[in-house]
């Protein structure tokens, strides 16, 4: 099993999103970039665990955790002309993009915001909290996962 730290907007896809759904998989489409399409393409697997942290919004941080139920199918959404992430250079013969379902495990008693994720030298290599980085998708290894855990 591995762990990744997933940042969305929770105008888009928040915890509660999961919580009000808990026993639904939820399609975590929409990811358009490759090195965070590659990430889901091939290190997320089933089983996985995953931080849901809330970006651009009032409340940035970690809110919760869900896990991995299927892992890379192409994203539907790159097909659906409808869709914001509708992309016409893709096709079914050959998709560009990628999703996974998660499920909910747990939402966290309060928000473990950046200012609290910075504060700690454990996780000084966490991706998220190194300037500029934008990624939408990162991995977390079992040392951050567990110091991460601790500030619940």
């Amino acid at each position: 099993m591995a762990y990744w730290l997933f940042k969305t907007e929770p105008s888009e896809c928040s915890i509660d999103d999961f919580a009000n759904a808990p026993d639904t998989p939820i399609v975590w489409e929409g990811v358009r970039n490759y090195q965070a399409r590659n990430m889901l393409r091939d290190g997320v697997k089933s089983g996985d665990k995953v931080f849901i942290y809330h970006s651009s919004c009032k409340l940035i941080g970690v809110a919760g955790i869900t896990r991995v139920v299927r892992s890379a199918y192409p994203d539907p959404s790159q097909f659906n002309s409808a869709s914001i992430y509708f992309d016409s250079k893709s096709s079914t013969d050959n998709p560009r993009w990628i999703a996974v379902d998660l499920i909910f495990e747990r939402k966290l008693p309060a928000i473990i915001s950046l200012d609290k994720l910075k504060s700690s030298a454990k996780l000084s290599g966490l991706p998220v909290v190194q300037k500029g980085s934008r990624l939408s998708v990162m991995p977390v290894n079992e040392a951050q996962w567990q110091t991460i855990m601790q500030l619940v």
